[in-house]
């Protein structure tokens, strides 16, 4: 059995909270990081019949795409459904985590889902909400230990470009200090001047694991005040964003692709609006409500656009750029996922020897039934 933290860190390594949007409440909802796990539920919604499920098959831990709690409360009446839930939750000691805008956004998220689902590739985000800063690291060190600082920078984190790990440059020159009365030198002696070949090594790292980084080097340096710098930079090595554009290998008529995505998708809600006479071959996608990237997908050339909670005015506008737009509905578009997230915190199970229970929900029903 494990800790309810240790769930937590695995599902910010998937998708990071850093991603969510402002607006967004994600992470642990209820429940505390010190409780005890053993039978996980992965889902779409937190419903009264998934608390219900939890409870009767002794699940102690739900983790949703979309939030449980989003607004902020004023009070908790059990009388309602809201705190009816609550109160079944609490009492069962059941935790309720939540990845929502930043499993939209992640690599192997929520979109990447879809896309894969509409046999898509070549795939880039729609709309970029996330990029990462790119510090740069120089440190000087004695030649004897380069090799064993670089190693501690690289394996704290620094050092990688896109496939590309322990990426480093070095060149050799001539370091000068003089220790004063306080020093205590790792080299030299108090009030006399020293000279000391010394490797220069640089390389670069994301802002978000300074602090790892620099603790790697001072734990792994020589001095008592090792010499570095730490510089900004305009490098762009990882962009996320809400959507996804890419390419079907084989153009089709609309009606063709419309039936395959009802078919690999789903839910009870399809409709389509024609905007243009095209093969379908660059599709865009936003999953759940997603409409506002509309003018997005048509700027980067998309034929069709993807997503769900489309409005009668929203379609004109599609006629009106030219663009295909499917609305395979919120659910359509985004349960999905729910599969994937089992399938993650199962293999982390597998590699990390939790000997925990995982199960994807596959109750669950769009609200929507057309008739």
């Amino acid at each position: 059995m494990i800790k309810c933290q240790v769930v937590m860190n695995a599902m910010d390594a998937f998708a990071p909270r850093y991603l969510a949007e402002d607006w967004d409440n994600v992470g642990l909802l209820i429940g505390s990081p010190a409780q005890n796990v053993h039978k996980i539920l992965t889902c779409l919604d937190v419903t009264e019949n998934i608390i219900d499920k939890a409870i009767a098959e002794g699940y102690d831990m739900i983790v949703s795409h979309h939030p449980f709690l989003f607004r902020s409360m004023k009070r908790i009446n059990t009388d309602k459904p809201l705190g009816r839930m609550i109160q079944k939750l609490l009492s069962h000691n059941i935790a309720v985590f939540a990845a929502h805008t930043n499993l939209d956004t992640t690599f192997g998220g929520v979109n990447d889902v879809l896309a894969q689902k509409l046999n898509l590739t070549d795939l880039k985000p729609l709309t970029i909400t996330y990029r990462e800063e790119i510090l740069k690291l120089g440190v000087n060190v004695p030649n004897d230990y380069a090799d064993a600082v670089r190693q501690a920078i690289c394996k704290a984190g620094a050092g990688f470009i896109d496939n590309y790990s322990d990426c480093s440059f070095q060149f050799v020159g001539e370091g000068k200090f003089t220790p004063l009365e306080n020093a205590t030198p790792f080299i030299g002696t108090q009030d006399k001047n020293e000279v000391v070949t010394e490797t220069r090594i640089e390389t670069i790292f994301p802002a978000k694991i300074k602090n790892r980084v620099i603790k790697a080097l001072l734990k792994a340096h020589p001095y008592e005040v090792p010499a570095y710098d730490i510089i900004p930079t305009q490098n762009v090595y990882h962009e996320n964003g809400l959507g996804r554009i890419g390419k079907l290998q084989t153009p089709m008529l609309l009606t063709e692709f419309v039936k395959m995505v009802k078919e690999n998708l789903p839910g009870d809600t399809f409709r389509f609006v024609k905007g243009n006479d095209k093969l379908v071959q660059k599709v865009a996608l936003c999953s759940g409500a997603g409409v506002e990237f509309l003018d997005k997908a048509s700027m980067q050339g998309a034929d069709t656009y993807v997503t769900g909670d489309v409005k009668y005015h929203e379609a004109q506008h599609a006629q009106e750029l030219g663009i295909n737009l499917i609305d395979a509905g919120h659910f359509g578009t985004e349960m999905p996922v729910v599969k994937t997230l089992a399938t993650y915190l199962q293999n982390e199970n597998i590699k990390n020897k939790w000997q925990i229970e995982v199960t994807a929900d596959t109750s669950a029903q769009d609200v929507f039934t057309t008739i």
